[in-house]
């Protein structure tokens, strides 16, 4: 069951002219679509929605949307920011059926980085994808995806494989087991190893 309700409000003025008044009623602008129905102008109370937004379980997960006494599941796709203040301006939900398989993003998190030597080491983690594209029931998308780096080496690939991925969560990539990360020696690193080389080169001269 998805943890997060949206109580909306069917907008009856669309495109920009709609979307400022539903603004300045202290609305969010937003928009439902998918399905075999055609898209709705919504809104929803916007100390509502930050509320909802600031959980982080919004974006990207299974939400209830209300609408009067009628409720459907929904995956909320995106939001749109004010670059200046920050608020919310729009977003956008879809319609789904909690059993269905969606295609959606999920972040990558790396945790232990403190328990791999490769970093006492002065190695530097170069992500490659900070989120992967899976294929998931709508009602089990996971938070995340987790890259354990304890036991990884300098000069490691960490690849699809090498996540911690629930069982029924499958990439939308298929033919090929493609990079997330890497694992690689720092200019630092490589600067004071040449310093180290010299240094020794001169004492034994």
């Amino acid at each position: 069951m998805a943890e997060i309700i949206l109580n909306v409000d069917v907008r009856s003025g669309v495109g920009t002219g709609g979307a400022r008044a539903a603004r300045r009623a202290g609305m969010v602008p937003g928009v439902l679509y998918g399905g075999d129905k055609a898209p709705v102008a919504i809104s929803v109370n916007e100390r509502d929605f930050r509320k909802s937004l600031y959980t982080g379980k919004l974006l990207g997960h299974l939400v209830t949307l209300k609408y009067g006494t009628e409720s459907q599941p929904v995956i909320a796709r995106d939001v749109q920011f004010d670059p200046v203040t920050d608020r919310p301006l729009h977003f956008d939900l879809m319609r789904v059926d909690e059993t269905q398989t969606i295609k959606i993003e999920v972040p990558v998190h790396f945790i232990n980085q403190d328990k791999c030597e490769a970093f006492r080491q002065g190695a530097v983690l170069e992500v490659v994808r900070h989120a992967v594209e899976v294929k998931v029931r709508a009602d089990h998308i996971p938070e995340d995806l987790i890259v354990d780096l304890a036991g990884h080496k300098m000069g490691d690939t960490i690849r699809w494989a090498d996540l911690k991925a629930p069982a029924d969560v499958a990439p939308v990539i298929t033919d090929r087991d493609f990079v997330i990360a890497l694992i690689k020696s720092s200019s630092a690193a490589v600067s004071a190893a040449a310093d180290g080389s010299d240094a020794e080169g001169s004492a034994e001269g």
